[in-house]
């Protein structure tokens, strides 16, 4: 069965593992070696996770506001990407538009529905966003029906890099860098800008926004958007990887949920953090246990949460 964005052994509709072992073609097969490229891979896959978690532990840790919709801005992103690239032959065009397009859908969302349920139980937003979710996903389906569609890498970013003793995807480098570009950025926002002067405050009192005169309705509005950006990225990334179907949103949606576990809710670096632990734990466990490397990811969580209650990088 297919778990989040690797495939552990089989089943249909999961991004497989970030280079399968089996297409590695190392000049040296030493242990040292193999294991040193499943880190490699498992850098790439904790990346898009990262991209996918680090929205919705955002979210939560400003709005305080469980989003179980946050998988279908991942899920639509990487569909609205296939049908710009059929369309339009041009993953460019795909990777500028998409994300774009579901920012503005999530900030639509967020005027027309979110905001008003904001001050509701989280029990009230789980089955608002479930039902959200599930929406897009059937309408998903509706539009290009249940069977997984092929993304084709783009031209360009096909071939391949001499790393030493191994060749390595030029893609999957690329994959690497968008994320660790997107990161290094989302941190300077964060802590070297007034939006990430108030995003920060408003994580540890929202109400405190608000009686400084800040615009809270705005800053909710562009942080939901944001995050949804985010995710359309990783989804856009992604399709060439994994390709796309319509139950992909709440397998990414299980991991990134784990991620913000492991780095603490409402924490940039925690979620940095743990999809990078994820990540290669996954990847290593793939080629070490196969049919653990998905219980793996479970194990990790629970040894993460008996050390650390709060996670890794959370707060009391």
């Amino acid at each position: 069965m297919q778990d989040g964005l690797t495939d552990t052994g089989g089943g249909a509709g999961a991004l497989p593992p970030f280079f399968p072992f089996s297409q590695t073609k190392a000049r040296s097969r030493s242990p040292m070696h193999i294991y040193l490229l499943q880190i490699l891979n498992g850098i790439g896959i904790g990346m898009i996770y990262f991209l996918i978690a680090v929205g919705l532990t955002v979210i939560f840790g400003i709005l305080r506001f469980v989003n179980f919709a946050h998988g279908a801005f991942y899920l639509v992103g990487a569909y609205l990407a296939f049908y710009l690239i059929q369309l339009f032959d041009s993953f460019w065009l795909a990777l500028l538009v998409s994300p774009l397009a579901v920012a503005a859908l999530a900030w639509l969302l967020d005027r027309v529905l979110f905001h008003r349920i904001y001050h509701m139980s989280h029990d009230a937003h789980i089955l608002v966003t479930v039902g959200i979710a599930l929406m897009f996903q059937e309408t998903v389906m509706a539009i290009w029906g249940p069977v997984p569609q092929h993304v084709p890498i783009p031209t360009g970013l096909d071939g391949i890099v001499i790393l030493g003793d191994f060749v390595y995807p030029t893609y999957r480098l690329f994959v690497i860098a968008v994320a660790a570009v997107l990161a290094g950025g989302l941190w300077l926002m964060m802590e070297r800008s007034r939006i990430g002067a108030m995003l920060r405050a408003g994580s540890e009192s929202p109400e405190m926004l608000s009686l400084l005169g800040v615009d809270t309705f705005r800053l909710f509005g562009f942080t939901f958007a944001g995050a949804a950006w985010l995710a359309a990225v990783a989804g856009t990334i992604a399709a060439p990887l994994r390709g796309v179907e319509p139950f992909m949103s709440f397998e990414a949606l299980a991991i990134a949920f784990v991620v913000v576990v492991i780095g603490g809710l409402g924490n940039f670096t925690g979620a940095l953090a743990g999809g990078l632990m994820i990540g290669i734990v996954q990847s290593l466990m793939s080629s070490i246990w196969p049919e653990g490397a998905r219980l793996m990811i479970y194990v990790t969580m629970l040894a993460v949460i008996l050390l650390r209650p709060y996670g890794l990088f959370g707060r009391a």
